[in-house]
């Protein structure tokens, strides 16, 4: 496929400046040049890319349309007539979610004795853990300390996140990556064991830790592995479609649902983690995404129905650096270890405008003001805007066979497409990438407002406040999926089980009606609709 014509002299002007620009330093942002360009640009300061939610615990908070959509929406279930008599699974700690806090979190309840079930809507390890490329940070270096990641932290959180998380997060880092390497997670090391670290945006030490440029893969490999060794019970195309209760706002278990079958099955259990990712696949103000296709807010859906407050969802990430070109893997990661590693930004004239480690909202914002204000981006011949990455210089950094090396994965995604990343740079455009906010919980992953239930992982809020610094996602699965499971498997031994319930439901059912939403729309949508259903004989527009 490689560029058109017009590109090539796009490309021709990259190359041009790449000496220069290779001897000059890029003056960071200041704090107000920060905030001047988040509130001009960014999605989220965008007045009609969100209003307010109408019903539940949250009433009044203001989160994107797509995603009070499938809050303001009705149960699968028929809470006053589903049947609760038959118990199919009995169990102390119940794992909704296969991605790296659900296997964390199996593996350590099981450790602490629990008896536990995971259940998760694909397969397990189908997550974003799996596809997630730069890093894992962890201050575990001489010239480093939690501290300073904390203070790291915080600044790229904007300084609201939830400081007992943070400290929680940044703790446990340096054991949540020895658990990793002791369970067999091969991380990049240089040739005497030493573990290889480098910068990611917004970090003032380099504390990234990676497996090339497919970190999450190997995390993933090494959990799902431990789960299928220890033999922890797995019900794969099982979603939960609903928390159950014992009417009066208690967690006791949940609904899951067979995805072939479209069989329904009752789980009581002692305790419940949620761990189901965040809302990528719902398309926030129409941005492709780099998730995976079971990110549909399901555990937000389950969890609110329940009682579980809401923080931080107004403020959502997009990753600077989404594939713009070729069509093909349009919104796909493009990690952002490629700028840690050198690359810069450049927009047509190979100008660089934005020094490439700031932190992700503010990179954003600046490729979308060069497309959109000062038209200095590049359009491709469907449309899409977008600016330079400047692959090339890394091995003008580094030497010859750095990126063959330290990115093999991204290297032979464009190779598919007949493009050399070593020798011309790659289009980029802000991809949605995270949910920066979520369930509101305490340190020990407890939801403050329902008793028995956990959330780890994307689907909590609060750690990393209004935006979140790479290499703290795959350090918040570990970190809150080990927490979660230990905290779970010692409350489940003080939990006797109880009856079971949709009550909390019937009364959200209401709080709809009241408010005067209609009955069309039903959730958690488990899947993204892309296929048109109705034209498909014999499809179920339920799944």
């Amino acid at each position: 496929m490689s560029y058109t014509p017009k590109m090539n002299e796009s490309i021709q002007a990259v190359e041009a400046t790449r000496q220069r620009r290779y001897a000059e330093r890029h003056l960071r942002l200041s704090p107000e040049e920060k905030q001047r360009l988040l509130k001009e640009f960014h999605p989220d300061f965008r007045p009609d890319t969100m209003r307010p939610i109408k019903v539940g615990v949250s009433k009044g908070s203001v989160m994107p349309h797509e995603l009070v959509d499938v809050l303001e929406s009705r149960s699968r279930l028929d809470p006053d007539i589903f049947p609760l008599d038959k118990i199919d699974y009995d169990v102390d700690v119940l794992v909704i979610g296969g991605g790296g806090a659900g296997a964390s979190t199996a593996l350590m309840a099981h450790a602490a004795g629990a008896d536990v079930l995971l259940v998760t809507k694909l397969r397990l390890g189908d997550a974003n853990t799996m596809m997630a490329q730069g890093g894992i940070q962890a201050a575990d270096k001489a010239n480093d300390s939690p501290a300073l990641h904390y203070l790291d932290v915080m600044g790229g959180g904007g300084f609201v996140n939830k400081p007992e998380l943070v400290k929680a997060l940044v703790y446990d880092a340096p054991l949540a990556i020895k658990w990793l390497e002791d369970l067999g997670c091969m991380f990049d090391k240089e040739p005497d064991g030493t573990m290889i670290t480098q910068h990611g945006g917004g970090t003032c030490r380099k504390r990234m830790h990676a497996a090339r440029d497919y970190s999450g893969a190997e995390i993933m490999r090494t959990l799902r592995d431990e789960v299928r060794n220890r033999g922890i019970p797995v019900l794969e195309f099982s979603p939960a479609v609903e928390l159950l209760s014992d009417g009066e706002g208690t967690c006791r278990g949940a609904v899951i649902m067979n995805l072939e079958t479209k069989e329904f099955f009752v789980v009581r259990a002692k305790t419940v983690v949620v761990s189901t990712g965040g809302f990528g696949r719902l398309h926030i103000d129409d941005f492709p995404t780099t998730n995976h296709y079971g990110a549909t807010a399901d555990g937000l859906v389950m969890t609110y129905r329940l009682g579980g407050r809401l923080v931080f969802l107004d403020a959502t990430q997009f990753h600077p650096t989404g594939a713009a070109y070729p069509e093909q893997i349009v919104g796909l990661l493009i990690t952002e270890k490629v700028r840690s590693l050198g690359a810069q930004l450049v927009n047509v004239y190979g100008e660089q405008f934005v020094y490439p480690l700031e932190t992700r909202d503010a990179v954003s914002s600046a490729i979308i003001r060069e497309c959109l204000e000062r038209e200095k981006g590049i359009v491709t011949e469907t449309g899409q805007p977008g600016v330079w990455l400047d692959s090339p210089m890394i091995e003008q950094i580094h030497g010859e066979g750095t990126i063959l090396r330290s990115l093999p994965a991204m290297y032979r995604q464009y190779a598919r497409f007949d493009i050399d990343m070593r020798k011309t740079p790659i289009l980029v455009f802000p991809t949605l990438h995270y949910q920066n906010g979520g369930v509101d919980i305490r340190d020990d992953t407890s939801v403050t407002t329902v008793e028995n239930l956990f959330v780890a992982g994307e689907t909590s809020g609060g750690v990393h406040g209004r935006n979140r610094l790479m290499g703290n996602s795959l350090l918040d699965v570990v970190v809150f999926g080990r927490r979660a499971g230990m905290a779970a498997a010692e409350k489940a031994r003080h939990v006797k089980p109880g009856a079971l319930s949709l009550a909390h439901v019937s009364r959200y059912h209401k709080e709809l009606d009241d408010a005067g939403i209609t009955k069309d729309k039903v959730s958690p949508i488990l899947l993204p609709p892309y296929a048109r259903y109705q034209s498909v004989p014999g499809a179920d527009p339920a799944v």
